[in-house]
């Protein structure tokens, strides 16, 4: 048997391949949209991918299927309860239904429907014939069952999230009943996506350990589940209901996308203007150093397709500074996968390049935690706006802080200080997303922005005061 999982980093998305050894044929399930990743483990593994699995319209990626099934001529298979449903699946596909089959060999692979994170979710019982032929190895439980938590049941919107978590409910009460604690359970996503909340940094479990740990499988009423799953929903990030369209009319190759022009300092200046995006994804330290008035900073790939649906525009073009020119391809591939398509070159070589031409920059002044505290004690109007996430805020924060999530931010202009001249000081947990925060900031015309480098763990890490008030 052959089982592989894949990890997209900056997603927190698995995506898996299944098959037989002895038939060189497999399955990719739940694929991402650079689909190069799969026929290079094809290639390796001299295998065939005959069959592309997914367990529903997903709503945090562009999703591989299409594509993969046009380039290698597999046989494409979806749920088949997408009918009458606000998202279905328009492209051409194979519907799959609960107890249908798909057999490679001695491995066997039986869907099962799974409501609740979306309608037609289904997800995937695998057999392995060698071992046993009526009882399942494993689950692929998509974003039906993370390790620790459960999908999200709100992607529909307000007006289905309570119809959705009784059919959440009801799928772990029944679909889960009669299957043994042995079983495997591989899920769609780990820690740090947010199609679930609380989810452990495990990549796989069991389900027996599920049923003893996991606080959605424990003996609970449907008031008191619905109650629970509803009160600790995730922030949802506004992309989501494009990408749910997108993966529902099917994302076209990735190949066709990735072609991105190098840019002389010359050409990169006549390209740029208001109508543009200068996406700057050198790390905090250079890119407060230095950096070109209006553009946003996100320091890293796996950072990439997490914040850039967030902060960035997906009608807008795109050019690229960057610090390692062979890196462009991994930078277009983490926006890619979440839909931003509109990039349209890179700075060549380098930021220092437009330097030496004369080119004007502006900078982000790095603030200590201990400028911080002088600011603080000076008594002087300043604005501290701490971006992290809400169970991180409710961990510990600077006293008369404003919480305003990364996520947010750029809807937030009520909560934003009024005077732009006023000091904004952005934290989080290290300076990373602060960064980010910073020159959002800077391109709405905050003139005094100050990104406070170390954030909270420097901050707690001087023995400064917290308050969780």
């Amino acid at each position: 048997m052959i089982f592989q999982q894949f990890e997209a980093k900056g997603l927190s998305h698995f995506s898996y391949a299944v098959g037989s050894k002895e038939e060189a044929e497999i399955a990719i399930i739940d694929p991402e949209r650079d689909i190069k990743t799969y026929i290079t483990f094809a290639a390796e593994n001299r295998v065939k991918i005959s069959y592309i699995l997914e367990t529903h319209i997903h709503a945090d990626y562009a999703s591989g299927a299409r594509a993969l099934a046009e380039r290698t001529g597999a046989k494409l298979f979806v749920s088949a309860y997408d009918t009458n449903q606000k998202y279905a699946y328009n492209f051409p596909h194979n519907d799959i239904k609960e107890g249908e089959k798909i057999e490679i060999g001695k491995t066997v692979i039986e869907a099962l429907h799974t409501p609740g994170h979306t309608p037609e979710h289904i997800s995937f019982l695998v057999y392995d014939k060698e071992r046993s032929a009526d009882q399942p190895v494993s689950m692929l439980s998509g974003d039906f069952l993370f390790v620790g938590s459960v999908g999200r049941p709100d992607l529909l919107g307000d007006g289905d999230k309570l119809p959705l978590a009784k059919q959440l409910y009801n799928s772990i009460q029944t679909k889960l009943k009669n299957l043994p604690d042995s079983l495997e359970i591989y899920p769609g996503h780990g820690a740090g996506s947010l199609c679930g909340a609380g989810m452990s940094d495990a990549q796989h479990t069991t389900l027996g350990l599920e049923r003893e740990a996991n606080p959605y499988l424990q003996q609970l009423t449907e008031q008191e589940f619905t109650d629970k799953i509803l009160g600790s929903i995730p922030h949802f990030p506004e992309y989501y209901l494009r990408m749910k369209q997108l993966n529902s009319d099917g994302a076209p190759l990735l190949e066709s996308l990735a072609k991105t022009p190098a840019l002389t300092p010359e050409e990169f200046a006549k390209a740029i203007g208001e109508k543009c995006i200068v996406l700057d994804v050198r790390n905090p330290l250079a890119f407060g150093g230095g950096h070109i008035d209006g553009a946003i900073n996100i320091p890293s790939t796996d950072q990439m397709s997490f914040y850039g649906p967030v902060v960035l525009s997906y009608y807008l073009p795109i050019y690229l500074v960057v610090e390692d020119v062979s890196k462009v391809r991994d930078y277009v591939q983490a926006l890619v996968r979440v839909g931003i398509e509109n990039i349209q070159g890179y700075l060549q070589p380098n930021f220092n390049s437009w330097v030496n031409r004369g080119n004007d920059f502006t900078d982000l002044p790095q603030a200590s935690v201990f400028a911080l505290q002088d600011f603080m004690d000076i008594g002087e109007a300043i604005s501290v706006i701490d971006v992290r996430s809400a169970s991180e805020w409710k961990s510990g924060h600077i006293k008369g802080a404003k919480h305003i999530y990364l996520g947010d931010l750029i809807n937030s202009s009520k909560s934003l200080p009024k005077d732009k001249e006023e000091p904004v000081f952005c934290l989080c947990g290290g300076g990373f997303r602060s960064s980010i925060a910073s020159s959002v900031l800077m391109k709405m015309g905050y003139e005094n922005v100050y990104n406070v480098f170390g954030g909270m763990t420097a901050w707690k890490g001087a023995g400064l005061p917290l308050t969780d008030k």
